[in-house]
């Protein structure tokens, strides 16, 4: 009888004991869920604010806000051409800079004609090394720069180990990747510091493909200087934004896979990314890209990588 009545006892105070820890797990789950919905709901908010609100208010005037010219470099890959034909569209004349010299006279001829804007090249190799910038500091000097776009870069559809990449490879990403845009900021940087105004935008292309361990580090060396850069500037009035697209087609075909919004041609998605332009210093650019990123905060990676897979066969 002892037995039977020191057992119930037991089982007793074992339940009463849980009861108070699944009180307690309840309260913590609770506080969890309404955390995590918060986030959700200030995420979704940052997305709309960044994506709606510059379609709401009155197109901004870039030239007036900035300055007469832009500058983009990487001006004849999709990217670069559409933001160099967007940027004249808004009204800013343009210097291209690539090492395509006959694309770039092409290029700049079509936008003259098109948009009716001052167009001139510069053909340069980045991969060159310092001895590419005497002659770009000279033809821009005396042009009021309001606007540069760094797209400059060189990535491996099929990376490599680094000890696999020839050296001459691993000296080309880093003059092209980061050496690029760490110098036309410093050539460009004095007289938007003089007018204090201006926007400098460093393009992170294939942010969303696979990379090798030195074109890993350039991206993220370019996020840290953009954010650097943008906190030393502003005082003086200068934006400086880091652009991270995900997959964007081809300009012949603007949409690939089952979701075609998700893979926007290179016109539609400078379209957009321009807006973007003086409200976001760290942006996809895209709306569409931005919820994508919105949803990998929220399932697992693995997951994340192979619905991106899938969205782009």
């Amino acid at each position: 009888m002892a037995a039977v009545d020191s057992f119930h006892l037991l089982y007793r105070e074992v339940a009463r004991s849980c009861q108070n820890h699944l009180e307690f797990l309840a309260v913590v789950g609770a506080l969890y869920t309404a955390r995590k919905g918060l986030c959700i709901l200030y995420d979704c908010y940052s997305l709309l604010r960044l994506h709606v609100t510059p379609c709401l208010l009155s197109k901004k005037d870039l030239v007036q806000h900035y300055g007469e010219w832009a500058v983009v470099t990487g001006a004849t890959n999709s990217i670069g051409k559409a933001y160099a034909e967007e940027l004249a569209k808004c009204g800013l004349n343009i210097i291209l800079i690539c090492s395509k010299r006959d694309q770039l006279h092409n290029v700049s001829e079509a936008i003259t004609r098109t948009y009716g804007v001052n167009t001139n090249f510069i053909d340069v190799d980045f991969s060159q090394g310092q001895e590419v910038y005497p002659s770009i500091r000279e033809a821009l000097r005396n042009l009021d720069v309001g606007i540069l776009v760094n797209n400059a870069g060189v990535f491996d559809e099929n990376p490599e180990r680094i000890v696999e990449i020839p050296e001459d490879k691993v000296w080309d990403t880093i003059h092209v990747n980061v050496a690029s845009a760490v110098m036309m900021a410093h050539i460009v940087l004095p007289g938007m510091v003089e007018k204090k105004r201006g926007a400098i935008v460093n393009v992170i292309s294939g942010s969303a493909g696979k990379s090798d361990s030195q074109t890993a580090a350039s991206k993220a060396y370019l996020e840290t200087f953009s954010r650097q850069l943008g906190s030393d500037m502003s005082s003086s009035g200068i934006f400086v934004q880091c652009l991270t697209p995900l997959y964007v087609g081809s300009k012949s075909s603007s949409s690939s896979g089952i979701l075609p919004m998700f893979a926007p041609s290179p016109d539609v998605y400078v379209h957009h990314a321009v807006r973007t332009l003086g409200f976001s210093t760290r942006t996809t650019g895209y709306w569409a890209h931005s919820l994508q990123l919105l949803a990998c905060r929220w399932i697992p990676g693995w997951l994340c990588g192979s619905i991106g897979t899938f969205l782009q066969q």
